[in-house]
């Protein structure tokens, strides 16, 4: 290639789980891999939800096109959902369905910012997040990392960050990478904060089926007016176990939708439709069934804890969740990359280095307990036993 690219785009750093699986590529070990890298689901749909998408795609209409937004039954489903979950005063209108929560935070940005604003971000920061402000050239302020809570935000720290430039705080709960769930009360605070200065509070809930408990995230949805300074982000991939469907929404005021629709016909036209199909079928049918795969994470994290926590680890258990374990791995002076690397070739351990979800957090490492069945948790952690520091 001769022709120049963008320099945003030049700036940002490869993607981290296609680096890491590179080194796996090259490692030569004899040992089983553990794979705590990518955070998906490794049990499949359930199989009544195959049965009803293999009818549904004999239907004709489901090789085509949907309105932008998304079919208004489904919609309307996930507004049922949303009422059960979160008590919301929501309907279809606040809705557009995506291809994944990443374009839904594609659309979020594109939709607030112009290149030059500024967005207030936590760290640690899902990677995904910064990597997207990069490249459309909005300014990422980071809202610092404290482990001495786990990295929950900090409201009075945020309003210290806001400037006339700021357009929204974007906030991840559950946390990728920490697990940890920022409370409902944390939540309020901040959503004050942005009715008073005026500007959008972005929550990717992603994980928000992974609760411990199942309990409601945060009152917000249940404000009718909740539309007015707040922009929800969600996935239903890891909920219903369909990563590869890449079923994403975003939830706004009925105004911002209609602005995001200018961006959503550029960029995807619609979320396919056997997407939307599984996504009703989830909602209507499949409660239960997340629920009880709810509580098989919630046991994967308690073992894991319990492991960690023994006497004599030398990586230490920072903050945790059903779906993630942050981590200090005990490298003084080495990079989370380097010592992400030694554990692939070492000990067959696939990982995530924690300086991908941020500046000054090259002393972390995060572990997804999505591909890691509950019996190989005691062999997964006494290999960090054994790692030589």
């Amino acid at each position: 290639m001769k022709f120049p690219v963008s320099e945003l785009i030049e700036r940002v750093h490869p993607p981290p789980i296609s680096e890491v699986k590179g080194w796996l590529a090259a490692a030569n070990t004899t040992l089983d891999l553990i794979d705590l890298c990518q955070a998906i689901p490794d049990y499949p749909p359930p199989p009544e939800l195959i049965d009803h998408l293999e009818q549904v795609m004999r239907d004709p209409l489901t090789s085509r096109y949907s309105i932008d937004e998304g079919l208004a039954e489904v919609r309307e489903a996930i507004c049922c959902g949303y009422r059960r979950l979160y008590d919301a005063c929501i309907d279809p209108s606040q809705i557009c369905l995506t291809i994944g929560a990443s374009q839904a935070l594609w659309l979020a940005m594109v939709t607030l910012c112009r290149a030059g604003d500024e967005v207030i971000v936590q760290l640690p920061a899902y990677f995904d997040h910064p990597m997207a402000l990069a490249v459309l050239g909005i300014r990422c302020v980071f809202a610092p990392f404290d482990e001495s809570n786990g990295g929950l935000p900090d409201p009075a720290v945020i309003a210290g960050l806001i400037t006339e430039k700021t357009r929204a705080i974007l906030l991840v709960t559950p946390s990728n990478p920490t697990g940890a769930v920022t409370p409902p009360e944390t939540i309020e605070e901040l959503h004050q904060l942005a009715r008073r200065r005026n500007v959008a509070l972005v929550l990717d809930e992603t994980y928000n089926s992974f609760i411990t408990g199942g309990v409601r995230p945060h009152d917000l949805f249940r404000e009718p007016s909740w539309g007015d300074h707040f922009v929800h982000i969600a996935s239903f991939g890891k909920t219903f176990a369909l990563t590869g469907y890449r079923a994403g929404m975003l939830a706004a005021s009925q105004r911002f939708i209609e602005h995001a629709l200018k961006a959503q016909d550029t960029m995807a036209v619609c979320q396919p439709r056997v997407t939307q199909h599984a996504v009703r079928y989830g909602f209507e049918h499949l409660s239960d069934w997340v629920a009880q795969n709810r509580v098989m994470m919630e046991r994967r994290h308690e073992v894991f804890r319990a492991e960690m926590v023994k006497p004599g680890n030398p990586f230490r258990l920072v903050a945790s969740g059903p779906f993630f374990g942050w981590v200090a791995h005990p490298c003084a002076g080495k990079t989370g990359r380097e010592v992400a690397k030694r554990l692939v070739e070492e000990s067959a351990m696939l990982l995530l280095p924690g300086e991908v979800f941020g500046p000054g957090l090259e002393g972390y490492l995060r572990l997804a307990f999505g591909n890691i069945r509950e019996e190989t948790i005691p062999e997964a952690v006494q290999r960090f036993r054994e790692f030589k520091v």
